[in-house]
């Protein structure tokens, strides 16, 4: 209406007030009369009226337009262009992430965690158009971020992530499963979980292939990524002389992953340094896309304050009109 919304369109109901209150003002009109009678009115035939006679009913109709405009302000209206929504092209997906103590080996610069992080960053930074959440496991898991659109917010959520956050230890299925939850109910055609881990699943009430059978049911692909060098990797070790760095083995359950990339439809990789790992969030970048909903929003601008002047400048209108020009004498 009018180029605007109303955030209290009931407001409205208060405009029918005017119907009984011009039908009073014409039922008066018509039974008015005049203060000075005459027994004849032939005197008065050859004078002719001008149009200052119609002025007298310039103070009801300012009167009725002020209390329109003052129930139109009370109706709140708004700018009606504050929501837009388009279709674009992008896919649902979900990182789940290990943030185990084991991700603080040194074999990635500065470390497994960190690097993840930071690919993973760029990764979200480069699909503006697809819905990403974040899941983070390790002996337990939980939801970092849902899915969303706002990258600023899962960017700043994902540079929070850090080791020892959760009870330590690896539940992949865990954290498979809990991605999976994430995406089951999502309206999006093609939907994607990037798995991301360097250990054994040790840990979790549920096993990495029950996980994998349930992405299946609901066709989510899984991404499995490995995070490792091969053989001895480089790990902060805390000793009477400081933190020292000693060689562990590396333990990565590749033969899970590769079940669970293949029963989903996905595929698994292994990145032993920062290089690899980009190369292959680029590789998997390349997924096709299907197309999704995204609502913009900003807040509505208030238009009341315009109706709301208007409504008082007609009743001050009114008032310098009924003591001045149109003044009646008694």
């Amino acid at each position: 209406m009018f180029g605007y919304e109303f955030a209290n369109p009931k407001y409205f109901w208060l405009l029918v007030l005017l119907i009984p209150m011009i039908l009073w003002y014409v039922f008066r009109e018509k039974k008015s009369h005049a203060d000075l009678q005459f027994s004849s009115l032939r005197v008065f035939k050859g004078i002719k009226h001008t149009g200052r006679i119609w002025l007298r009913h310039v103070l009801f109709a300012l009167e009725v337009l002020a209390i329109a405009f003052l129930i139109f302000a009370l109706a709140r209206p708004q700018s009606d262009n504050s929501w837009q929504t388009y279709t674009s092209e992008g896919i649902d997906i979900v990182l789940a992430l290990d943030v185990s103590g084991s991700m603080l080996a040194r074999d990635f610069t500065p470390d497994r965690l960190e690097a993840a992080k930071e690919v993973a960053t760029k990764f979200i930074l480069e699909r503006p158009q697809d819905r990403i959440g974040l899941v983070t496991f390790a002996g337990e898991s939980f939801t970092q971020c849902p899915l969303t659109t706002d990258q600023a917010v899962l960017v700043n959520l994902l540079r929070e992530v850090k080791s020892g956050m959760i009870e330590d230890g690896t539940a992949i299925g865990l954290g498979l499963a809990n991605a999976v939850n994430r995406l089951k109910d999502s309206p999006g055609m093609s939907k994607v979980v990037i798995l991301l881990t360097d250990g054994v699943n040790n840990r979790g009430s549920i096993a990495p292939a029950t996980a994998a059978e349930l992405a299946k049911t609901f066709n989510i692909r899984v991404y499995t990524i490995g995070v490792g060098t091969y053989g001895e990797a480089p790990y902060p070790v805390m000793t009477p002389f400081g933190v020292q760095l000693q060689n562990v083995p590396v333990e990565i359950d590749e033969e899970i992953l590769q079940q669970i990339a293949s029963l989903t439809g996905g595929q698994y990789f292994r990145a032993t340094d920062n290089d690899k790992l980009q190369q292959i969030y680029e590789e998997i970048d390349q997924l096709e896309k299907s197309k999704i909903e995204v609502k913009h929003f900003s807040k509505k601008e208030e238009k009341y304050f315009l109706f709301g002047l208007i409504g008082m400048g007609l009743l001050i209108a009114q008032a310098l009109l009924r003591y001045t020009l149109l003044r009646k004498i008694p």
